[in-house]
């Protein structure tokens, strides 16, 4: 039977497929995940003979969104390391990633696989000497390919 109620944005986890780690392993403690698009270009074409005045749409290329991880700041460089990879190695440092959101009960039940990512932006956090918040770092993905399981 399907279910009837949908699930909750906040059970997800994110893998960046990390050279010499584990496949399975999950970089997890993201806050966000944002930008999950795909969009294709559509050109719009008249046929000069058609006896109906109206345009034909025509897909051409398409293309994917720049997704935003955010997460508090944890012991681990490794979104610096991808970054300097990237400038050091170019496409060499691409990476798929997948991004699985998952049940009450911690099953997966839907991914989004990124392919051919690199690192786009990295943002500090705001670091302010009042409060008790929590310093929270971004990094901003570009990719090349988008499928959902």
């Amino acid at each position: 039977m399907p279910r009837s109620t949908p699930y909750g944005a906040f059970n997800f986890s994110v893998n960046l497929n990390s050279p010499g780690v584990d496949p399975e392993s999950e970089l997890g403690g993201f806050s966000d995940v944002a930008g999950l698009v795909t969009e294709t270009t559509i050109a719009e074409y008249r046929v000069g003979n058609s006896k109906e005045n109206h345009v034909r749409k025509i897909p051409l290329m398409h293309k994917v969104g720049d997704v935003t991880l955010k997460r508090g700041l944890v012991d681990s460089l490794e979104f610096f390391a991808w970054i300097k990879e990237t400038r050091t190695a170019g496409f060499k440092a691409k990476r798929d990633i997948t991004i699985t959101l998952k049940d009450e009960t911690g099953q997966p039940v839907r991914k989004w696989k990124l392919q051919a990512v690199v690192p786009l932006k990295y943002t500090g956090p705001t670091l302010a000497g009042k409060g008790g918040d929590v310093a929270i770092e971004e990094l901003v993905l570009s990719s090349e390919g988008l499928e959902v399981e």
